[in-house]
């Protein structure tokens, strides 16, 4: 199952963010390289670094639900847990 997943930072994440980086962007590219992760980027507003959207594909929402708990940046306190916006979706094949 596909998915997007939206993910704002709480307000006064950029310390956090920026402590914690690090493993979030290695935990990243580990799950792009299983295919886990199939884009991700930032959400800037007014030149600001304010969350998240990633495009994902996991087995179930129970695997995406486990990833998230224990996702570095929800584990800090980066990402509003409570605020994650996940919507089923279907990506275009690149062929």
């Amino acid at each position: 199952m596909q998915y997007l997943v939206i993910a704002y930072d709480y307000d006064d994440a950029l310390e956090r963010r920026l402590a914690c980086r690090y493993e979030h962007i290695e935990g990243a590219k580990k799950l792009m390289k299983e295919g886990k992760i199939i884009n991700a980027g930032a959400l800037i507003e007014d030149d600001k670094m304010v969350g998240s959207t990633l495009f994902v594909d996991f087995a179930s929402e129970d695997e995406l639900d486990s990833w998230l708990e224990s996702e570095v940046y929800v584990k800090n306190k980066v990402w509003n847990y409570e605020e994650i916006q996940i919507t089923p979706i279907k990506i275009l094949p690149k062929d």
